[in-house]
């Protein structure tokens, strides 16, 4: 068995390879530059390559099984079929594990990074490999764009109604697709991912202020006033636009699906909110300086 997974330095390709390399299987990073190979898990093996400039055939034809993973970006679903085009003119059909966001599968979805999955779904599905998609909820990672205004402000300040998420760690998705890539018979499904329970922003509050003995409150934005919080960040209009249509996404009830997947794959519940938040309890109350930039 041999498994090449792409986003390797991102926190879910790091969660993949410290799984696979607990079951001791074998894998291969993709990594942009020979730089960062120094921050895989020790002992994985590495290719330097990118989306848009693949590895050659030589080395694609390696790999029997694909994780496909890339940043939500307005580029994505172009460097992904970029990508997948490769894998197919090397003349090889590998197993491909496509990670999405849950409502890629929906065609009345219309948030953009939904519509960026479901393009390169539908590539896929075309040209016929075979392919799993993992669907999966907003990540709980997503909430460290807002702990410094948690910590600084006491405000969760966020236009999400009260609509409810199930908000899954990418160590959960990480562990599902482990179990994808390394079991047989998961060729041509769709997986949604979810953490244990739907969460409202008003309940992620309440968890933050008990857990770290503090008072922080839930303050249901405007769209255009949260919209000049990211563009100060420096977040570009396009990913702004896309995380104003999730949100709406979000008031509509379209995030609250509970599964049981990863406790069907990896054996355990998947991990609650209060034991994520324990654990980056740094970021909600002091950003260590080493600790890197938030993804929205």
């Amino acid at each position: 068995m041999t498994i090449l997974v792409t986003g390797a330095t991102g926190p879910l390709g790091h969660h993949l390879l410290e799984d696979l390399a607990d079951q001791r299987v074998a894998a291969t990073a993709m990594v942009r530059v020979e730089a960062e190979a120094g921050g895989l898990p020790t002992g994985v093996e590495h290719v330097v390559a990118t989306l848009e400039d693949p590895p050659p055939p030589s080395v694609l034809q390696e790999y029997d099984h694909v994780l496909l993973t890339s940043p939500a970006t307005e580029q994505q679903a172009d460097l992904e079929v970029t990508f997948v085009d490769a894998l197919v003119a090397a003349g090889h059909r590998p197993h491909v594990v496509k990670v999405a966001t849950d409502g890629f599968q929906d065609p009345q979805c219309q948030v953009r990074f939904m519509r960026s999955d479901r393009q390169v779904a539908k590539h896929l599905d075309a040209i016929g490999l075979p392919v799993t998609y993992l669907a999966a909820l907003t990540y709980m990672e997503s909430l460290l764009g807002l702990a410094d205004v948690m910590r600084d402000e006491a405000l969760v300040p966020v236009p999400a109604g009260d609509g409810k998420v199930g908000f899954v760690a990418t160590s959960d998705v990480a562990g599902v697709a482990a179990h994808v890539l390394t079991h047989p018979g998961h060729e041509d499904r769709v997986y949604v991912v979810s953490g244990p329970e739907a969460l409202g922003y008003q309940d992620v509050a309440e968890r933050v202020s008990a857990l770290f003995a503090t008072t922080v409150e839930y303050v249901d934005t405007p769209a255009a006033q949260y919209a000049d919080r990211l563009r100060s960040s420096g977040l570009p209009d396009w990913e702004v636009a896309g995380a104003l249509e999730l949100f709406d996404w979000v008031r509509h009830g379209a995030q609250d699906s509970v599964t049981d997947e990863v406790e069907r794959a990896t054996g355990e519940a998947a991990r609650p909110l209060t034991d994520w938040l324990r654990e980056l309890r740094g970021a909600f109350l002091g950003r260590p300086a080493d600790l890197p930039p938030p993804q929205l």
